[in-house]
């Protein structure tokens, strides 16, 4: 983050704080008012493509207990963030919650780690800054990246240079809390292959994949992290890359895909800063376990309820995933990605994603 950016986030969360002390000068009870976080208060903007929140407000309004209480953690939190800017400082989400417990007054002390992650949530929306520019991060997700890419990372210790192949062991690279950190010099890559799973990330490296493709693989690690999506939204906006998804084949795992190509209920203010609508989803399909005839597990009652709802998702509303959805119910069954090891262990690299890109129009 340049200093600029560090002088603007101050800025902002001291301006929400004076908000506060200008209504009490105005003789009103002191008051924020954010979105309402919820499935009902979440819209689907047919333009950008994205998940966005509606009209509806949640007040915290101080002229209850339990709203004072949320306005005076909201300040003392405030209070931390510009301190820690000043002093160039970062902590976690979960350092935020134990570091509460220190503070003077325990009404301000947050309850458990849901109400810390909460606030932090609430003051980016009202300031319009992200939590990376209050140098807030969460624990490490361990996301990598494997290909052809050489880039540029800002450190504590300065600037350094890594090719995300030649540099990098069989781990590939970790994806730092702030991709924005990232700049990227060159790169050989043709598209973005993102994987759900560490087996099957490993078996593509371990086969060679990214290097006979000119692939970019993204371990997702299952539901991805923030900066996950959003090194993957700048790969694809700043070269260009096409972008697709590669998980299980089960309801979870396209909602998933869905957080990668249209964003979530829980970070709908940041859709268009983190997803990717132009993302395209390879696979496990409902129609491979069938022509595949792949290992499965009958789905559940949970499962069968989320594709139901799926289909009442404005993301998956398509004659696509429409046909794949009622499939998946008629034959009752979800296979995992590395099902398609029941074929051999190159069949995945040698068979599977050479057809299924090609049919995608990818290479």
């Amino acid at each position: 983050m340049s200093a600029d950016n560090e002088q603007q986030a101050r800025e902002q969360l001291i301006d929400l704080a004076a908000q506060f002390y200008d209504q009490f000068e105005l003789g009103e009870i002191p008051h924020m008012s954010v979105p309402t976080r919820t499935k009902n208060n979440i819209e689907y903007d047919e333009d950008s493509n994205v998940w966005v929140y509606g009209d509806r407000e949640s007040t915290r309004s101080a002229n209850s207990v339990k709203g004072a209480r949320k306005l005076l953690k909201a300040v003392y939190t405030i209070e931390f963030l510009a301190e820690q800017l000043d002093e160039d400082r970062s902590s976690t989400l979960r350092e935020l919650y134990y570091l509460s417990e220190s503070w003077d007054n325990n009404e301000a002390q947050f309850n458990d780690q849901d109400e810390s992650n909460s606030m932090i949530e609430d003051l980016e929306i009202v300031s319009g800054v992200t939590r990376e520019d209050f140098h807030m991060r969460p624990e490490e997700s361990g996301a990598t990246i494997m290909g052809p890419l050489n880039l540029r990372e800002q450190t504590r210790r300065g600037e350094r240079e890594i090719h995300c192949q030649e540099d990098v062991g069989e781990g590939g690279y970790q994806i730092p809390n702030n991709p924005d950190t990232i700049e990227f010099l060159d790169n050989d890559a043709d598209f973005i292959l993102a994987v759900e799973t560490g087996g099957m990330r490993d078996r593509l490296v371990e086969n060679g994949f990214d290097e006979e493709y000119n692939a970019l693989i993204v371990h997702l690690k299952g539901q991805p992290a923030r900066a996950t999506r959003r090194i993957t939204k700048r790969l694809h906006d700043e070269l260009d890359l096409p972008v697709t998804v590669f998980a299980d084949g089960d309801p979870w795992s396209y909602r998933i895909y869905g957080s990668v190509a249209y964003g979530s209920i829980k970070s709908a203010h940041l859709s268009e800063y983190l997803a990717t609508p132009e993302a395209k989803y390879i696979g496990i399909q409902p129609a491979d376990i069938v022509e595949y005839e792949l290992p499965t597990d009958p789905l559940s009652d949970s499962d069968i309820n989320a594709l139901e709802s799926e289909l009442e998702d404005p993301r998956f509303q398509t004659d696509y995933w429409e046909e794949q959805i009622e499939l998946q119910l008629e034959i009752g069954k979800k296979s995992e990605q590395q099902s398609l090891a029941a074929r051999g262990l190159d069949f995945v690299t040698d068979t599977y994603l050479p057809e299924r890109l090609d049919e995608m129009g990818i290479l």
